[in-house]
This record gives C-alpha cells, sequence and structure tokens, in this order.
C-alpha cells in the first residue's frame, strides 16, 4: 500500500465517527489544502469520554501480559503500513521523506520496547505481624495532547504506556497534524476493546474542553510553556493529574580542545533536527573564543549546502515551518535581529513565494538579553555565542527559565563531566545531544515541564501509588 483514501474518521468507542464540522488541514510546504479532518463537537468529546469510563473497569482486571497482548497490534500496524504513513506524515508536517520514514519507523520501535515495561511491587515490610506492599494501579481516563513536530512519535509514546498500565485513554492530536495519528487510530479500531482507545481532532476550542472535561483524571501534553501553564490551570478545577512536557532553550557549551571539523557537522545537524522545531534541539551554541571564528565558519559553510524545499522532493533535507503562525513568529523574531543591527554568518532572510520556507540561520554571537537568544526559537535559526572561560559558560547557559537538555562538548571526558554537573537541566549529553530511548526517563526542569515521560518512571506518571497493609493472624505469626 503506497497511499489511504482522504477521508479521515474520528475513533470513539471502537466505531468510525465522522465530525460534526470538519477543518482544512494544510501542506505547510504549498499552503495548500491537504484534507479535511473532523472536528470534534462537545457532545462528541461527552460521548468518547463517555466510551473510555465504561471501558475502564474491564481493561483494568485484565493482567498487564493481556493488555499487553492487545497493545501489540499498535506497533505492528505502524510498522506493517509504514509507507503510507510516512508519505502522508511528510505531506502534513511538512519534513522531508527521510524523517518521516525515521519518525514512523522509531515510533514502532519504540512502542515495541515500551511494551516490555513492567510495574514495581515494592515490599516495605514482611514480619511476624503483617506485610506491607506498594503496588501502582491506574488512574482512570487518561488525555494525551501531542503536538505537531513530532506529531505521531510524540503522540503514541503517551499512548502505550497509559493503556499499558491499565487506563483507557483519548488522545487529541495538533489540529495542525491530525491526519496521521487518526489513520493509525483507524489502523488499530478492531485490535483493542471498544472504547479503550479513542482518538478525537478538532480546532483550538477542543484542547481546553479535554483538559477541563471532569470525567478525565489525567492529561499528558507536549508543547509550549504558555500552553503547558493553561493546560495546568484548567487541570486544577478537578485536580487532574498532569505530565507537562515544555519548551527548552538547550545550551551546548563547546570546549577548546575539540577537534570542529569533526564536532561541527554534528553541532549543526543537533541543531536543526526537523528543521530546528525540536525541544531539545540545540538552540544556543557557547563556543570559546579560541575557536570561534573557525567553528563559525564551519556551521555556515554546512548551512550552504543544505536542501531546502517540499519534503516529498528528491534531495529534500530540510522542509518548512510547519505552519504559518510559527512562520510569522519566527520571522518576526529576524526582523527584530535586524532592527537591533544583529549580524547573521548565514541565512536571515525567509524565502518569497508559496511554503513556510526559511534557510538554516545562525546569529552571530548576538547578546544575551536579545530575544533571540532569551526565547526558544522553533525554527531553522540559532545563536552562537562566544565565552572566555568555563565559568562565564556555565553560568550563562543556566540563565534560563528553561531546564529541558543540555550538552558539552569536549575531547577530556573528565572535564566535560565536571561542567555536565554543574548545568541545569533535566537530560544533559557530552559529545551528542538530543538522544531519547524509551527506556531511559526523560524530564524537564524549571519552566521546561512537571513528571517524567518514557521507560518506568513515566510508566508510574500514569499510575498511583496504593499501599496493601495485611496484618497476619496469630497463628501465621506464631508459626513465623
Amino acid at each position: 500500500m503506497t497511499s489511504f483514501d482522504s477521508h479521515f474518521t474520528m475513533t470513539i468507542g471502537g466505531q468510525s465517527v465522522d465530525g460534526a464540522a470538519t477543518f482544512g488541514v494544510l501542506n505547510p510546504a504549498t499552503e495548500e489544502v491537504l484534507a479535511q479532518a473532523p472536528d470534534c463537537s462537545a457532545a462528541q468529546l461527552d460521548q468518547a469520554v463517555a466510551a473510555a469510563r465504561r471501558a475502564f473497569p474491564a481493561w483494568r482486571a485484565l493482567t498487564m501480559a493481556q493488555r499487553r497482548e492487545y497493545l501489540m497490534a499498535l506497533p505492528a500496524a505502524i510498522l506493517k503500513h509504514s509507507e503510507p504513513l510516512a508519505q502522508l506524515l511528510s505531506r502534513e508536517q511538512g519534513k522531508s521523506l527521510a524523517d518521516a520514514r525515521t519518525e514512523i519507523g522509531a515510533c514502532g520501535q519504540w512502542l515495541q520496547a515500551q511494551s516490555q515495561l513492567e510495574l514495581p511491587v515494592v515490599v516495605n515490610e514482611d514480619s511476624a505481624e503483617r506485610r506491607s506492599e506498594t503496588r501502582r494501579v491506574p488512574l482512570g481516563v487518561v488525555a494525551a495532547l501531542s503536538p505537531w513536530n513530532f506529531p505521531v512519535l510524540l503522540a503514541y509514546w503517551k499512548v502505550m504506556p497509559a493503556l499499558l498500565a491499565g487506563n483507557t485513554a483519548l488522545l487529541k492530536p495538533s489540529p495542525f497534524t491530525p491526519l496521521t495519528v487518526l489513520k493509525i487510530g483507524e489502523l488499530v479500531r478492531e485490535a483493542l476493546p471498544p472504547g479503550v482507545f479513542n482518538v478525537i481532532t478538532g480546532g483550538d476550542a477542543l484542547g481546553p474542553m479535554v483538559t477541563a472535561h471532569p470525567g478525565i483524571d489525567k492529561v499528558s501534553f507536549t508543547g509550549s510553556t504558555e500552553t503547558g501553564k493553561r493546560v495546568m490551570e484548567s487541570a486544577a478545577a478537578t485536580l487532574k493529574r498532569v505530565t507537562l512536557e515544555l519548551g527548552g532553550n538547550d545550551a551546548a557549551i563547546v570546549l577548546p580542545d575539540v577537534d570542529v571539523k569533526a564536532v561541527a557537522p554534528q553541532i549543526f545537524w543537533l541543531s536543526l533536527i526537523n528543521n530546528g522545531q525540536t525541544c531539545i534541539a540545540i538552540k544556543r551554541i557557547y563556543v570559546h573564543r579560541d575557536i570561534y571564528a573557525e567553528m563559525a565558519n564551519a556551521l555556515a559553510e554546512i548551512a550552504r549546502t543544505v536542501k531546502v524545499g517540499n519534503g516529498q522532493a528528491e534531495g529534500t533535507q530540510l522542509g518548512p515551518v510547519q505552519n504559518r503562525k510559527q512562520f510569522e513568529r519566527v520571522v518576526g523574531m529576524l526582523d527584530e535581529a535586524k532592527a537591533q543591527g544583529l549580524q547573521f554568518l548565514v541565512g536571515g532572510e525567509a524565502r518569497e513565494g508559496k511554503g513556510y520556507f526559511i534557510p538554516p540561520t545562525f546569529v552571530d554571537n548576538p547578546p544575551d538579553d536579545a530575544r533571540i537568544v532569551r526565547e526558544e526559537v522553533f525554527g531553522p535559526v540559532r545563536s552562537l555565542l562566544k565565552y572566555c572561560d568555563i565559568d562565564e559558560a556555565i553560568a550563562r547557559a543556566n540563565d534560563s527559565p528553561y531546564g529541558l537538555g543540555a550538552s558539552v562538548w569536549s575531547s577530556d571526558i573528565a572535564k566535560a563531566q565536571a561542567v555536565a554537573d554543574r548545568l541545569e537541566a533535566g537530560s544533559v549529553w557530552i559529545n551528542e545531544a538530543a538522544h531519547l530511548s524509551p527506556m531511559v526517563s526523560f524530564a524537564g526542569h524549571k519552566q521546561s515541564g512537571i513528571g517524567i515521560e518514557n521507560g518506568v518512571d513515566g510508566m508510574l506518571e500514569y499510575t498511583a501509588a496504593q499501599t496493601r497493609t495485611v496484618r497476619k493472624p496469630p497463628a501465621a505469626a506464631a508459626a513465623t
């Protein structure tokens, strides 16, 4: 199969459901409407939540092994239909077809790995008098709200641990990129008991309705810090549990002992993963003054060779910014930088014509208080910053409301580790960046989020601790 039909439906209670209305989904490379997506009404949201609540008792009662057997249908469907899913993802998100194939394949493999997670049981006491143990129990109905930058991977890596832990789920993707997520929901619709997994889509009004809904027990959200604050405020009314994976302004500190020719290509592509639209991409690059000019020239040279264009075109390396709102935000930041007299090593001008295209852009040593440094630039624009000593670099890297990721680059691992220990971020990498694993906890510090995703700790986010204490009968105690 190389393509899907153009009719997209929601999955509610195991049934195919059209929206009360529809909305257009644009291809950001052409600005043309790719397809119509269902627009979920308030009544249909109620139906989806009710279906999830009805399904919860029976799903919870299954053993984890039984739930795992059902859930293997998710990665199986994704990997079986990987090519048409990648084609669809490239068109709606804008990323190159190569990157879309990588995301689809990674999602299937990610879910396979997550499916093997187990919930721990902690024995607190096993004495003559009593046995006490703490186990984990599901919360109920989980709502997963996913973003537009990695629409498939970041959606479904929430779904697997939530369902495996015994919850039922409601998935709402971004209105900018709903199609591939919907199609996967259609593919697994008949493989899971009705109501266990529901997929709904809608415009800007739907998200607040989901987070405020009294029938939802937990919200897992990935997106901007500002939207995350609104999600948390909405969830507070009913004390919903929340996991918030939010913005990042990740710093890379490059020590003067690196081999610039070897390191520059890595730093370039780790800065511009997914066209720079990645929360854990390198965004502030602190380079020691002794190698600053060499690094600046190397990054600019690489940028000039990159092919920017329609993700469906052969050889495209970077596609468009995903949507007009984000495109205009990035262009506004470039305009502000120009008004401040900042210099560009390369790039700096959006491409004219159709599509939201901005070439790879590096700003030459802007001041730390410039907006382009202080704020997260979710697009192909990065700041190269010069430092003199390591204490200064660490202080500047930590001077941010964000604390998602950071990296240190050096030929001396011990020296790099000493720097890494002082960085205020949830994930710190040495001589790499943005490496994640389904088995490794991922969390943000400061305003980069609350809670954990991935690994056993990530699955625990979809559970509550329940301690069970049994007072042993006197005969048992005596025998002991």
